[in-house]
């Protein structure tokens, strides 16, 4: 009995979400995927605004949970007028913020490639074994790769989020059509 009741419960957080609605987001990552592949440019362009639009919304949001519940109500200011800032920011200078956003998740990327590969080779050495002091030592060369070319790693950057988003699109069909 106590199997039973222990398969039901492992069970039970995949049907909390319908079928269809993770059928609708596979969906909608093959789309975006192939947008992202065909028309990168312009894809981008649209996904920077989306995020602007989000992050202004998010902002305002933020500002008023604070009349709902006062408990950090600092950062809840701070990050609500950060929000509304950059949203503004990239809605109002959207081919800037098209070059610009792309280039600074490539930024804070490298920096963390470089941070977590430090993290690795120390763990490395206190006993981690040789293949975390090689993922740390890629992690740096990786990390060290993206900070020299900015750029450049912005202009890849639509195409490897188009593969990343086609093929999730297509495995989250598949587990749709599993729970269903």
């Amino acid at each position: 009995m106590t199997a039973e009741v222990s398969a039901d419960t492992a069970v039970a957080p995949e049907k909390s979400i319908p079928w269809w609605l993770v059928l609708l987001e596979g969906i909608f990552a093959v789309i975006i995927g192939l947008l992202l592949l065909s028309k990168p440019g312009m894809t981008t362009a649209v996904l920077v605004q989306v995020i602007g639009i989000y992050w202004f919304i998010a902002g305002i949001l933020n500002i008023v949970s604070i009349f709902i519940d006062h408990t950090a109500w600092g950062w809840k200011l701070f990050i609500g007028i950060l929000g509304i800032v950059a949203g503004l920011l990239i809605i109002q200078h959207p081919l800037w913020s098209t070059v610009l956003v792309p280039t600074t998740l490539i930024i804070v990327l490298g920096i963390e490639g470089l941070i977590i590969g430090a993290i690795n080779i120390v763990r490395a050495f206190r006993g981690g074994g040789l293949g975390v002091g090689i993922l740390g030592a890629l992690s740096i060369i990786f990390g060290i790769i993206l900070l020299m070319n900015p750029v450049i790693g912005a202009a890849a950057l639509p195409w490897v989020l188009g593969i990343f988003a086609i093929v999730g699109g297509i495995v989250a069909v598949i587990s749709a059509f599993r729970m269903r």
